[in-house]
């Protein structure tokens, strides 16, 4: 054979075998293209867990003078205290606790703290009353929100007064007439909340 003869030969065996390698890498007519995916939403979406950290329940005291320090029990002196003819006092069936410091002979002379839990709306809601109604200054000592005012008895020529202290859930609510121990409520917050 000549040369002649094979080279025609050679092309159409080239353009044959690059046919047929072209080829393999199409999709084979009957094959049709993936279809796309779908996702489904369901009608009532699981909610996300959410994790919630809660502080540990502050404990209320359940001893009216171990809450104090001895400088303020100092100053209270023999002022009698949880006296029966005064009412309900000590630690209460809802697990507050009220201390009556009062001569049950005393015209005036005395101051009564209830420790209670308190949610923090109604908490805060309380307080912004006693100022908006009742003209108490409130300031956030030692964490917490205190409020407080002091005015004249009606009565007698003595001061009287309430201050509030809110924290963590529970509210320390004292109301004096002429009896007002210098650092009664920090010691009582100090008891109640460490520090």
């Amino acid at each position: 054979m000549s040369r002649r003869l094979l080279r025609p030969a050679v092309a159409a065996a080239l353009a044959g075998a690059a046919l047929l390698a072209l080829s393999a890498c199409a999709p084979a007519a009957e094959e049709a293209a993936p279809a796309p995916s779908v996702t489904v939403v369901s009608e009532s979406p699981t909610p996300i867990p959410t994790i919630t950290q809660t502080a540990p329940a502050v404990r209320i005291p359940a001893d009216c003078r171990a809450m104090l320090s001895a400088d303020v029990l100092a100053q209270l002196g023999n002022t009698p205290l949880n006296d029966p003819s005064l009412g309900a006092s000590g630690v209460q069936s809802d697990g507050s606790l009220t201390c009556i410091w009062r001569d049950p002979g005393a015209d005036t002379t005395g101051l009564v703290t209830r420790i209670s839990r308190e949610d923090r709306g109604p908490a805060l809601d309380m307080l912004n009353d006693l100022v908006d109604t009742q003209g108490f200054s409130c300031y956030t000592p030692d964490s917490g929100t205190r409020c407080e005012k002091t005015w004249i008895n009606p009565t007698y020529p003595v001061n009287d007064g309430r201050t509030l202290y809110w924290r963590d859930g529970v509210l320390i609510d004292t109301q004096y007439s002429n009896l007002a121990p210098t650092g009664y409520t920090a010691s009582i917050i100090s008891s109640v909340f460490g520090g």
